[in-house]
């Protein structure tokens, strides 16, 4: 009788470690997989009507379903790297809703980005319905990691959507900005994701992608005319070329102009909440907004899986840390399971190790271990 338990214990186990190692496979060849078939699936939620695609096994759509959010790029849901994730991730038996996310695709973050992917959420789960395979998941990369926290605690939500994949996340706005801005950065003390405090400052190198994508994104929120065209076409030149010029542009700025440009060339970490403080009403509230050291979260919502590198430059792996302790219930359990993966910049895998793919494969294996339990 026990051999009967164990068998199909065993074949399971044996079934998910076949398909990890496809996943992993599949992630590495980055594109597009065979058998996977990708359609425009547009969706509504009340008066509000949503572009997107959906990638599902060829001649298969009934199962598990996740909803990915990319991250800023021009290219929005087009974008290549996401498309082939996106493919793989259905060729692993999920049905993938991609959104159009307007505001990623300008290059714009904002708050506003979870009200999208809550409709999005919320349609996978009214189709599933009367599906097999119940489970609903989301998957988020880099900065959009924010606005899916925000749209998987909803009310409605927290209690249907079953994990949500953050891959290079973050969780104190100002300390990114901080880094970005600095250079400086703080590592949980125990470097676990654990309770051991926001540990002593580090400095490292950041890419400074970061900074001029901030001011893209705020540009258009800063009051004067002049200032927001100014301030875009100081954010353009410089993700152009980061070594750009500035003079003729500098002097057109007006006061408000001034205190977001003094915030971003600032190189004292001390005096980066006084600069917060003075930026743009605006600017200050969607930082607010974006902020997920300032959400409590509670017990109820989706188990997390985190996924970041540690040597990230545009937003520092102590983030998905800080992100998992805050995960940490009283009883010092937590629904976040931490991932640190050596070759992964961003989120763009280069020189990994074979520690990192057995890393990644605890990651993938976890998801689908999740998968198989809510069937």
């Amino acid at each position: 009788m026990l051999l009967g338990i164990l068998f199909p214990l065993a074949a399971c186990a044996v079934g998910r470690g076949m398909q990890t190692v496809q996943v992993l496979s599949d992630l590495a060849a980055g594109t597009l997989p065979a058998g996977v078939t990708r359609e425009a699936a547009p969706f509504a939620a009340g008066s509000r009507r949503h572009d997107a695609d959906l990638y599902h096994p060829t001649g298969w759509r009934p199962g598990p379903a996740l909803v990915l959010v990319p991250g800023a790029s021009p290219q929005g849901r087009d974008d290549p790297r996401l498309v082939a994730f996106a493919g793989t991730l259905a060729k692993a038996g999920f049905r993938v809703l991609v959104p159009e996310i307007p505001a990623l695709r300008r290059m714009t973050l904002s708050a506003a980005d979870a009200d999208i992917i809550a409709d999005a959420l919320r349609h996978l789960a009214d189709s599933q319905q009367a599906g097999e395979g119940r489970f609903l998941g989301l998957v988020a990369v880099s900065y959009a990691v924010g606005p899916a926290m925000l749209a998987a605690h909803r009310p409605g939500l927290a209690e249907d959507v079953d994990v949500l994949v953050g891959i290079g996340g973050y969780h104190d706005v100002e300390a990114v900005a901080t880094w970005f801005t600095t250079g400086w950065h703080r590592v949980p003390a125990d470097g676990t994701g654990g309770a051991g405090g926001p540990g002593a400052w580090q400095q490292g190198q950041p890419d400074s992608f970061g900074k001029w994508l901030f001011l893209r994104a705020n540009a258009g929120r800063v009051r004067e005319p002049s200032d927001r065209a100014v301030l875009a076409e100081i954010a353009e030149r410089r993700l152009r070329d980061p070594d750009a010029g500035l003079t003729d542009l500098v002097p057109r700025l007006g006061a408000e102009g001034r205190a977001v440009l003094a915030f971003l060339t600032n190189r004292d970490p001390s005096l980066v909440p006084g600069l917060i403080a003075g930026l743009p009403a605006p600017v200050r509230a969607e930082m607010a907004a974006l902020d997920l050291a300032r959400r409590d979260f509670g017990a109820a919502g989706p188990h997390l899986i985190l996924v970041h590198g540690r040597h990230d430059r545009i937003i520092p792996h102590g983030q998905s840390l800080a992100l998992a302790a805050a995960m940490r219930g009283a009883d010092g359990e937590s629904r976040a399971e931490l991932h640190l993966v050596d070759g992964i910049g961003h989120v763009d895998a280069g020189g990994m190790t074979l520690g990192d793919g057995l890393v990644l494969a605890e990651a993938v294996y976890s998801l689908l271990a999740l998968r198989d339990e809510g069937r």
